[in-house]
C-alpha cells in the first residue's frame, strides 16, 4: 500500500514562497519516481515536477526556475519549495507517486495552496 501524506499548504501573497513536504515509507522513497501534480478548480490536474531515485529532476514549463523539488533521505520526504508564487500556481497540490517499472501513479490527499493579495 502507497501512503503519501501532504503538509505545508496554505494562503501566501504574490510573490511570497511556500514549502510543501511529502512523507512517505522508505520502500517507496528510495524506490519511486516522485512528484507533484496540481488541480486548479475547473481544471484537470496537471504535472509540476518530479524527481527520480537517482536525483533527475523535471519540471513543468509553467513553474520552470520558480519551484525546486528535493528530497531528504534522512526523513523520506519530498518537498516542493515554491517561489515567486503567481495567482495562477492557486490549485490542490498532490504529492505522487510512481514505480519505475509501471505506469500507475499513487496520489495523496493533496493539500491547497492559495496565492491571493
Amino acid at each position: 500500500q502507497v501512503q503519501l501524506v501532504e503538509s505545508g499548504g496554505g494562503l501566501v501573497q504574490p510573490g511570497g514562497s511556500l514549502r510543501l513536504s511529502c512523507a512517505a515509507s522508505e520502500s517507496i522513497f528510495s524506490r519511486y519516481v516522485l512528484g507533484w501534480y496540481r488541480q486548479a478548480p475547473g481544471k484537470q490536474r496537471e504535472f509540476v515536477a518530479i524527481t527520480t531515485s537517482g536525483g533527475i529532476t523535471d519540471y513543468a514549463d509553467s513553474v520552470q526556475g520558480r519551484f525546486t523539488i528535493s528530497k531528504d533521505n534522512t526523513k523520506n520526504t519530498v518537498t516542493l519549495q515554491m517561489n515567486s508564487l503567481k495567482p495562477e500556481d492557486t490549485a490542490i497540490y498532490y504529492c505522487s507517486a510512481r514505480p519505475p517499472w509501471a505506469l500507475n501513479t499513487y496520489y495523496g490527499q493533496g493539500t491547497q495552496v492559495t496565492v491571493s493579495s
